[in-house]
């Protein structure tokens, strides 16, 4: 077990809410909609988070993250949003700003490029896809809060898209529930560097246990016990 501390990181933000522990078979990594449309080049969605993105080197940040839990023994959980399908939201009575959206771009189409997961962050061998979510939070309507209870989790650290959106909602959700909460200010992204101030520095702060930074977070799980 291991405290990632707060420290100022540079920009005069502090790492963390608090310092936070790991112990290993009760913490999960819950890596939020890793989808193509997201987080790879040609996406339907990546041209509006690709500056805030590159900017945090995101895509790295989750690589490692990912690929530092599995190594420790520390499970991933996969949170993914409901793949779009033909005749989705069109005879709902009051679908949300986001989900119609979705319902005009056809982000996250299932049995399309776009709606698959990122390759390189996924590993289908290992980890455990939750339920899809409708709106933002991972847990309304899922198996996720079941999964987490049935592998004896009690941290979960969010990771993914998008910072002010769904990892917010799963994170304020899981909040609720009893979990203890961590997010990463550099392996997420949002449309903004607005929202990602939001999320990270007014929002979080009501809801998060730890707010810490990626390099903090790997000396931790590489240390967890």
């Amino acid at each position: 077990m291991v405290n990632a501390q707060d420290r100022p990181d540079g920009r005069g933000y502090t790492t963390g809410v608090s310092s936070a522990s790991y112990e290993l078979g009760r913490t999960a990594v819950l890596l939020v909609d890793p989808y193509n449309d997201f987080l790879s080049e040609g996406g339907k969605i990546w041209p509006r988070v690709r500056e805030v993105a590159e900017q945090v080197n995101l895509l790295d940040h989750l690589r490692a993250i990912t690929a530092a839990a599995r190594e420790a023994g520390m499970p991933v959980f996969v949170v993914p949003h409901r793949q779009w399908r033909p005749g989705d939201y069109d005879d709902w009575d009051h679908p949300n700003p986001t989900q119609r959206g979705i319902q005009e771009r056809h982000s996250f189409e299932k049995g399309a490029w776009g709606g698959e997961w990122r390759a390189d962050l996924v590993s289908p061998g290992s980890d455990i896809v939750a339920k899809q979510h409708w709106a933002q939070s991972g847990f309304p309507n899922t198996d996720l809060d079941l999964l987490l209870r049935q592998h004896a989790i009690t941290h979960v650290i969010l990771i993914g898209l998008l910072a002010n959106t769904c990892v917010e909602s799963t994170g304020r959700f899981a909040m609720e529930l009893g979990y203890h909460v961590t997010l990463v200010r550099d392996a997420t992204a949002a449309f903004s560097a607005e929202m990602m101030h939001a999320a990270h520095e007014l929002n979080g702060p009501t809801f998060a246990h730890s707010i810490t930074t990626t390099e903090d977070l790997l000396a931790a799980i590489r240390s967890a016990r």
